[in-house]
């Protein structure tokens, strides 16, 4: 990692260390809205597929949020992480540093993940091999994971002089490429790197969604070719991000265009023309219109001259019909089937 990034980083911390604190109500609300943004982020990474909104709902009502067409795991997964993140904020505070996590903590963050969806599993090392679908990499047989994740934490102890956010970046690589679970590897590997970050005063970072095939591809690039550039650059990226969030918040000005990219029309209310909606989810303008032919999207509302506009939930939205269509070979009559089922 590089010396100068990691300079930039402590200075934007320095910087937001002298600024007046938030007021107690501003923190809270800052801190909320960026649990469900990370909540959001990190599970759809893993391809889950409620929107932010639906996230939302289902961290402030749990399982009484009535979410049509989605799945309940996928329901389950944002009240697990939502819970994972109020449970690492708890031991970030009982922590004199990063040196003394434990293979318990990192078990006990698991078991959040998995608790209620296969609870078998939950906070415990897999026993049977495990591959990563669309790459090429060898994972460590099972019986090797409990030495793996020994020799890990015994290297986390030894981490003293290191930056925390390249230890922190660091520990999520390995973390992920030991691949010590049955299921919840990715987001167990990014709550451990924001546990580390929040021990050493730092704000979580989010590793947005939308730039979720860079994160894949780093990471693999790192398992493959042991170069690690892309993969620290998304980390510290992520990391700058909310210090600007957190920086902006304590000035006064809007903090949440600075994490997720299209949040501003968000914070403004505006609403996107369809060139635009369909500019963000990187898909012609003609597929948009037949998504909306087909009862698979709808406008916001009209403008005044009988332009379709739309807002950010809709651009999430044809980002998943892509998704499903890609990855899980769905036509369009089958995913309007399985959204009004």
């Amino acid at each position: 990692m590089e010396k100068e990034v990691l300079e930039q980083v402590t200075k934007k911390k320095r910087e937001l260390e002298k600024l007046k604190p938030l007021s107690d109500i501003n923190a809270q609300t800052l801190a909320d809205w960026l649990k469900v943004e990370l909540t959001y982020s990190s599970n759809a990474i893993e391809g889950n597929t409620l929107t932010r909104a639906e996230t939302a709902e289902v961290i402030e009502k749990g399982v009484a949020a009535v979410i049509k067409g989605k799945p309940l795991k996928d329901q389950l997964e944002a009240i697990n992480h939502a819970k994972a993140i109020d449970f690492i904020k708890v031991l970030a505070t009982q922590k004199k540093g990063h040196q003394s996590i434990t293979e318990d903590d990192i078990l006990a963050i698991h078991k959040f993940i998995l608790s209620g969806i296969d609870d078998t599993w939950a906070g415990s090392y897999r026993k049977t091999e495990v591959f990563i679908r669309g790459a090429t990499v060898e994972l460590p047989k099972p019986q090797k994971v409990p030495y793996l994740m020994a020799e890990f934490v015994q290297w986390l102890e030894g981490q003293q002089e290191e930056h925390p956010v390249k230890v922190a970046a660091d520990a999520h690589f390995k973390l992920v490429s030991i691949h010590p679970f049955i299921d919840g590897n990715g987001r167990t590997a990014r709550l451990l790197m924001n546990l580390i970050l929040l021990i050493n005063s730092y704000p979580m970072a989010i590793i947005r969604n939308e730039d979720r095939i860079e994160y894949i591809n780093a990471v693999n690039r790192g398992q493959m070719e042991n170069d690690l550039r892309a993969f620290y650059s998304i980390v510290t990226q992520a990391e700058e991000r909310s210090l600007d969030a957190y920086i902006a918040a304590a000035q006064g000005k809007p903090a949440l265009p600075y994490i997720s990219k299209g949040l501003r029309y968000v914070v403004k209310g505006e609403l996107l023309k369809i060139g635009e909606a369909a500019s963000r989810a990187n898909v012609p303008i003609p597929t948009v219109r037949y998504y909306v032919s087909q009862g698979l999207l709808k406008p916001q509302e009209l403008s005044k001259g009988g332009f379709m506009l739309f807002n950010l939930e809709s651009v999430e939205r044809i980002k998943e019909i892509k998704r499903l269509q890609r990855e899980k070979r769905l036509s369009i009559s089958e995913i309007k089937r399985k959204w009004t089922q």
